[in-house]
């Protein structure tokens, strides 16, 4: 069976598995035995998801009404530069393809997102090693968190502004881009032919209609977790939230306990994910 690995950097994974087809359902959604798209009959859940939403961004929908460009550029810095020019250069580099289109009841896909929360420590989860090995096939990530992938492994850009689609674009050409706000990598490893980039539009979705503007924009984790149930039947997510003293922190960090979660409404994203838990939308490991 084929199986994708989403793995967010600052060390958030979604492990994307697909079992071939054994049985058709008449009225399921997929053919897996619970299907996220089944729950566009709770009202809960069809107030917050939009089933039409692009998650990925590509030469066709990189068009922004002055709305959306105007959330999009107040999020981190605002840029001078001229965006469309920037959109023609990165679909001139990196592939310019629909990607994850293929939902029906033919189709079983499990994901599980692995986060980075300090409750993962000691919660000694695991168990698809056996049947998916090690291999992460998609890692999401921003210039900040920027880490080398392998060759078949997805990169997965979230671009908080157009400094990161340029700083996208240099790291494959000129590596002159090494700071935004902090010092980046001016250069990774990874392959040019599995470049994707989450749409912004997406990402204000997420903080308006998902997190009803709690926290100045969405964590990593919980884009991630949205992202997982737009292109997947079944989710399961592994360490994220507070660990059990109700600290913010990372697993590998060993002394940084944060009380809050920054720029991120992060008591408010939990709520959601223990309420999508409840709703059977996702299964949520909580360590």
């Amino acid at each position: 069976a084929r199986y994708l690995t989403l793995s967010v950097s600052a060390i958030i994974c979604l492990l994307i598995f697909s079992r071939p087809f054994v049985q058709r359902q008449i009225f399921g959604a997929c053919s897996c035995g619970q299907c996220v798209a089944n729950l566009v009959y709770d009202t809960w859940f069809r107030q917050h998801y939009n089933p039409y939403i692009q998650p990925l961004l590509n030469k066709q929908n990189s068009k922004f009404s002055d709305g959306l460009y105007k959330w999009w550029q107040k999020l981190q810095s605002k840029s001078k530069v001229n965006y469309k020019t920037v959109v023609e250069t990165v679909f001139g580099i990196f592939p310019n393809e629909e990607e994850y289109s293929d939902a029906g009841p033919g189709r079983c896909r499990t994901c599980a997102v692995v986060g980075n929360s300090g409750n993962l420590k000691g919660s000694h989860y695991g168990g698809f090693e056996q049947d998916v090995g090690f291999k992460t096939t998609h890692r999401i990530m921003y210039p900040e968190s920027a880490v080398d992938v392998d060759n078949m492994t997805h990169l997965v850009l979230i671009p908080f502004k157009t400094l990161d689609l340029q700083w996208l674009i240099s790291v494959f050409t000129t590596q002159h881009i090494d700071r935004t706000y902090v010092p980046v990598k001016s250069a990774i490893r990874a392959n040019r032919d599995k470049v994707m980039i989450l749409h912004p539009g997406f990402l204000k979705y997420v903080q308006e209609r998902w997190l009803q503007r709690n926290g100045r924009y969405p964590s990593t984790g919980f884009i991630t977790m949205i992202f997982a149930l737009h292109i997947c039947d079944q989710v399961s997510v592994f360490g994220f939230g507070a660990d059990k003293n109700g600290n913010w922190h990372h697993y590998f960090e060993h002394n940084n306990h944060h009380r809050n979660a920054g720029n991120h409404g992060g008591s408010y994203e939990y709520f959601i994910a223990l309420k999508l838990h409840e709703k059977k939308g996702i299964h949520l490991y909580k360590g």
